[in-house]
């Protein structure tokens, strides 16, 4: 091994047969198997926890947008520092917004994107619980009702950005590196 965890290095047994069925289907839509989830084919039991996670935040119903999700990933994963997911979630940004200033932006600092009150105050409290969990406090949520988002919204940008530390975390740990394909995307 070169001191950097590879997701070959973790899966090194053959795939399961449901791990092979789901590859091939992300290979259909996205025309590519993102790195993190070859990180995690090491277990079915942990792949499979993840991806429900992930669906369910970033897919699921919500009062928040698909890129307004994103847009938590990649606020998070700036203050993290985190490279895989900054390239993976900015260049989703970049897609789901049409707008790849929009997306070099939030990777970069996303008080200087072009943003609506609304989406500043989320992006704001994502970043407080990243970086001072111990610190919110009902002002906080407070805020946030009355930029316009409910109790659901605040939950669900709660676990967004929980979701996001701890992937970065684990990104880190493993020297996760993005799909070189996402440096490409909705450019």
């Amino acid at each position: 091994m070169t001191g950097k965890i590879t997701a070959l290095d973790l899966a090194s047994g053959e795939l399961s047969e449901p791990t092979k069925a789901y590859f091939a289907k992300c290979e259909e839509k996205l025309g590519l198997v993102p790195n993190v989830l070859r990180a995690y084919a090491f277990d079915d039991k942990k792949l499979r926890a993840f991806t429900d996670m992930y669906n369910d935040l970033m897919l699921g119903e919500s009062g928040l947008s698909k890129l307004e999700r994103e847009m938590i990933a990649v606020a998070v994963s700036s203050i993290n520092h985190c490279y895989y997911c900054l390239t993976a979630h900015g260049a989703a940004v970049r897609q789901l917004s049409g707008d790849p200033v929009l997306g070099e932006m939030m990777v970069m600092n996303f008080r200087a994107a072009d943003l609506s009150p609304k989406q500043t105050a989320m992006l704001e409290f994502a970043v407080k619980l990243t970086e001072e969990p111990a610190r919110i406090v009902e002002a906080d949520r407070a805020a946030l009702r009355q930029a316009g988002f409910n109790d659901r919204d605040i939950w669900d940008i709660a676990s967004t950005a929980a979701f996001f530390n701890m992937s970065n975390r684990v990104a880190a740990a493993i020297d996760m590196r993005p799909n070189d394909e996402y440096h490409a995307m909705a450019r």
